[in-house]
């Protein structure tokens, strides 16, 4: 095995690989005897150690292409269910699922590793394994549903922010992407007549499976990082009939999306993918 000619070729594609690699090797050397340490396996386990949680820019360009076929199709279907769109609403829906095609397609020509996930390999369960039966004959369930999507996807794509520092280009594609979905999650927002920020409180959907309790974990956070401490000591807004005290706290936590890691975006959209 030539250790030194697959860690050379790892180098060419991650500039800081050797960073990442004798960080983790030290915290694996804590639990792990001299002789072991001297052996493949152990640069091995290094290697996925140092790399398990910071995905590449191609693995954020496929899991961000999954979500974006499952929007787009998702709206697709409602444009086709017959009954299922009050008068006036349909063009909101026809426009939202362009919006998602065309995201599909510059994803799609960001990267060619990106284009292995075939669309003829996605099948979706918009009933979330059954839990949603109505989700394309009730117009109800179905906002609910799209307003889970929408602010998922937002939360998504601004959990991995960070780790597209290194690709400005795809940086750039995943912020275009970001705020055109926080505006489809405030348009379904007016559709189903709720203020148009986020809140954890105001998607009611059933409890079972927790959908809701997944889609907006620690969304609410009146702490801010970076010097924001607790914001909702800093308002100095003057108090009349619309805005009080009382309101303050919302006022906080409606002005920021917080993050969700892949894992959490994974959980949340599996049931929604058959294959």
């Amino acid at each position: 095995m030539n250790l030194f000619g697959i860690f050379s070729q790892i180098e060419k594609t991650d500039p800081e690989a050797a960073e990442k690699v004798s960080f983790s090797r030290r915290k694996l050397l804590k639990t792990t005897s001299v002789a072991a340490a001297a052996t493949p396996l152990f640069f091995a386990a290094s290697i996925n150690k140092a790399f398990a949680d910071t995905p590449s820019v191609v693995d954020i360009l496929k899991y961000a292409l999954t979500l974006e076929y499952l929007e787009r199709d998702f709206y697709r279907a409602a444009q086709f269910s017959r009954g299922l769109l009050p008068l006036g609403t349909r063009e909101y829906v026809v426009q939202i699922a362009k919006h998602e095609a065309s995201h599909v397609d510059l994803l799609r020509g960001a990267i060619p590793e990106a284009q292995t996930i075939k669309e003829n390999t996605l099948k979706f369960d918009f009933t979330y394994g059954g839990a949603f039966p109505d989700v394309l004959t009730n117009y109800q369930t179905f906002l609910a549903i799209a307003q889970a999507l929408e602010d998922t996807g937002v939360r998504a794509y601004k959990g991995q922010a960070a780790n597209l520092l290194s690709d400005p280009t795809v940086l750039g594609i995943a912020l275009q992407i970001h705020s055109v979905e926080a505006r489809h999650a405030a348009a379904v927002r007016r559709m189903r007549g709720i203020r148009v920020w986020p809140d954890a409180n105001d998607n009611t959907l059933p409890t079972s499976p927790n959908v809701q309790g997944a889609v907006y974990a620690g969304e609410n956070q009146t702490m801010q990082p970076n010097g924001g401490g607790g914001m909702v000591d800093l308002m100095t807004l003057p108090h009349d009939s619309v805005f009080n005290p009382a309101m303050y706290e919302r006022t906080v936590y409606e002005s920021f999306d917080e993050p969700l890691t892949m894992e959490q975006v994974l959980a949340i959209a599996g049931p929604f993918i058959k294959s």
